[in-house]
């Protein structure tokens, strides 16, 4: 595999900014982990200092924090009334994204889509666990696709603000969730696509919010499981 350093034009930090976002992707970290600098810079052969511009880019997505005297930390769990606020923004945005995606559906965006729908699918029943890892930059795709098909500057780059605070969310739903979650997020997603591809705005922003619901949903009764697992044994 390619050095870093030798990854083409492509600004060093840009580089690093994409290979630790995809490292928090693939649950290489977890929540409230500290963030070791020099290991990272070792182990990707670059200087600190494109990991430290780096960090301060996902800083701004909410992903990690920088404390002081300490340095960058992954971000913690989303408490439970983050959780629910988080999933009411997307609530509000994504059934408005998902109509006006499917006002104007063209066939490149259609096969988009469809490929992300499959792909999910994949990830979510295989054994591989390195194919499921990718799981949730499948899920983040299909999202972005129907984001930026909408064509509203305004509504996608709301939509883009809450990266950070999906991810987070992410981390959550990866602690918890058993395979049968991904299977039925995949089913969802196909429904969408289907509305998407029928040309069925209405319901297309209806099957969207249905998808939301049902994953704010799973992950606070995650939540519940996972706490509830983590109370001492009664005496």
């Amino acid at each position: 595999m390619a050095s870093p350093r030798r990854s083409g034009r492509q600004p060093l930090a840009d580089r690093m900014y994409e290979v630790l976002l995809g490292q928090f992707t693939d649950g290489r970290w977890s929540a409230g982990e500290p963030v070791n600098i020099g290991a990272l810079s070792r182990e990707l052969d670059v200087s600190q200092t494109p990991l430290r511009e780096a960090l301060a880019r996902l800083e701004h997505t909410g992903l990690v924090r920088r404390e002081a005297l300490k340095g960058y930390r992954v971000a913690p769990l989303l408490t439970e009334f983050e959780l629910i606020k988080l999933m009411d923004a997307r609530l509000v945005l994504e059934p408005a994204l998902a109509y006006e995606a499917a006002r104007r559906t063209t066939p490149e965006f259609l096969e988009e889509v469809l490929e992300s729908v499959d792909d999910l699918a994949r990830a979510a029943t295989s054994p591989d666990t390195e194919v499921f890892s990718a799981y949730w930059t499948i899920d983040e795709r299909f999202h972005l696709l129907i984001a930026a098909q909408a064509d509203n500057p305004f509504l996608e780059k709301a939509y883009r603000s809450l990266g950070g605070q999906v991810q987070r969310f992410r981390f959550f739903a990866k602690l918890g969730s058993a395979r049968g979650a991904p299977g039925l997020a995949a089913e969802e997603h196909r429904a969408v696509y289907e509305a998407l591809a029928a040309g069925e705005a209405d319901e297309a922003a209806a099957r969207m919010r249905r998808h939301i619901e049902n994953a704010k949903q799973r992950v606070l009764e995650d939540r519940k499981s996972v706490e509830a697992a983590e109370l001492p044994a009664a005496h």
